[in-house]
């Protein structure tokens, strides 16, 4: 593909550990992961030009401009739906740098998500949820539906009982991330495999759907990425890793993780659907024909069904795919290398990301080979990076 100078690249990644206990503030997580970030690719604090985080984070801007140096910001945006908006961060930062708006933006998150607060639990009635502000919490909360544990169980039973899919079915992805975050120093899971009786030996969270090796951890930590343009880029540190195409949906009655009203079928990822649709259009490049599949894995049954909204196989073929190998290192999409959000920790999409950059440089710990693009997906977000 052609490259324009004012293609928006990724020139820099930073990442903090990934903990329990963190034993630090948010603030300085996240001005951490951004220094290494900025560090990674060069560039000094004075020249970043544009923030972006999410509504959930609860660092300032302000803040963060302090403790880095940061002298004039000309754009900050904050991306609702939490997690599944990771990679809308990524369609923010092109369509900034792009457009001229900005010239080079910060991204980052930073939580203390176990140490400070355990994230994902029940709120009365009438507050705002995790993520944002969907509405259909008050009527959910007195019917039991109160964490995102219980609203994962109630789509996924749907498709468990319409493919036959059981919850062992779902243990492979656990079983294939902590494989994958065995052989990664820096995942909380390292050295640490597991087995499908393993697995089907954890407590049940949501029978009969996830069990506790079905869900994402409860992590502390930070993570930045750093996007600017092409004309910027060629005298950086790293090779650019190229934003071939991001792209975001939000269709009517959108919930987070639920969905529950704007489909008559709760089986189907019909925003993964629409994202796939536009990348093809924008990028033309499809999701399965990249060489790294970056899908966020909150919980196993959200694999399989992005697998099927992003074009890997055909709804009701994700369990075949998985068993058959497809998602293994040496597979025809590898999935998340780093172990995922299941494996090496949970920093709300970002460490997938940074993966990803890691992945199309081809630097990272458990190195997939010949990779030219990678996909990175949330559900209602998608893109597709490769280094030009």
């Amino acid at each position: 593909m052609a490259i324009r100078n004012n293609d928006a690249v990724i020139v820099g990644v930073g990442q903090t550990e990934i903990s329990k206990q963190s034993g630090r503030s948010e603030l300085q997580l996240a001005a951490e992961a951004s220094l290494l970030a900025l560090n990674d690719a060069g560039i000094a604090p004075e020249d970043v030009d544009g923030m972006i985080t999410y509504t959930i984070d609860n660092n300032d801007e302000v803040g963060l401009c302090r403790c880095l140096g940061v002298k004039d910001l000309k754009y900050t945006v904050r991306v609702p739906q939490g997690g599944g908006g990771s990679v809308v961060t990524i369609f923010q930062a092109m369509a900034a740098v792009k457009s001229g708006v900005a010239d080079v933006v910060l991204i980052w998150r930073a939580m203390n998500e176990r140490s400070q607060y355990r994230f994902g639990r029940p709120v009365p009635a009438g507050r705002i949820p995790v993520g944002g502000g969907s509405t259909f919490m008050e009527w959910a909360m007195p019917f039991g539906a109160q964490s995102p544990g219980s609203w994962e169980a109630l789509v996924a039973q749907a498709y468990m009982k319409k493919y036959g899919v059981t919850n062992a079915d779902f243990g492979m992805v656990s079983v294939l991330l902590r494989k994958h975050a065995a052989t990664n120093p820096a995942a909380w899971f390292y050295k640490k495999p597991i087995t499908i009786d393993d697995h089907q030996n954890s407590r049940w969270i949501a029978a009969p759907v996830l069990r506790l090796l079905d869900c994402c951890q409860e992590s502390d930590g930070g993570v930045a990425i750093v996007v600017t343009r092409m004309d910027r880029a060629r005298d950086l540190k790293q090779k650019p890793v190229k934003i071939h195409g991001a792209v975001h949906t939000m269709l009517p009655n959108h919930e987070i993780i639920t969905n529950y009203y704007h489909s008559q079928d709760l089986t189907r990822a019909a925003l993964s659907e629409t994202v796939t649709k536009r990348l093809k259009k924008t990028a033309r490049i499809a999701p399965a024909e990249t060489q790294v599949a970056m899908i966020y894995d909150n919980f196993t049954p959200q694999i399989f069904t992005q697998l099927e909204g992003f074009g890997y196989c055909k709804r009701g073929e994700a369990k075949d795919y998985i068993a058959g190998g497809n998602l293994e290192l040496y597979g025809k999409s590898p999935l998340s290398p780093n172990g995922g959000h299941i494996g090496e920790g949970y920093i709300h999409g970002m460490n997938l990301i940074s993966e990803g950059v890691r992945q199309a440089r081809g630097t990272a710990v458990n190195q997939v080979k010949n990779v030219e693009t990678v996909f990175l997906g949330s559900g209602v977000s998608g893109a597709i990076i490769g280094v030009v």
